[in-house]
């Protein structure tokens, strides 16, 4: 247990950190998890309107500075090369 101030005030940030990042955490793979499955379905239309929302809100936790942003256009890219081979074929 904490005795200074500041070493409590550390952990209660970190905690309130911790619990923001989880969540953001679990958004980016059910966001991907949305395209995966439109993927597998083959189902062209659900699949656009997924990336569209997973691009969104990816490059939305870049600004807010959660990822960076070369990881966002590594994730980013990887989906719309999924969603691309649909459309191909």
């Amino acid at each position: 247990m904490a005795h200074h101030k500041s070493a409590k005030k550390r952990i209660l940030q970190t905690a309130k950190k911790t619990e923001r990042n989880r969540y953001y955490r679990t958004r980016i793979k059910n966001i991907t998890k949305a395209v995966h499955e439109a993927v597998e379905a083959a189902d062209k239309t659900a699949a656009a309107e997924a990336f569209k929302v997973a691009n969104k809100q990816i490059h939305s936790l870049v600004s807010k500075g959660f990822i960076k942003k070369t990881t966002a256009a590594r994730k980013v890219s990887r989906l719309h090369k999924m969603v691309n081979k649909i459309e191909a074929a």
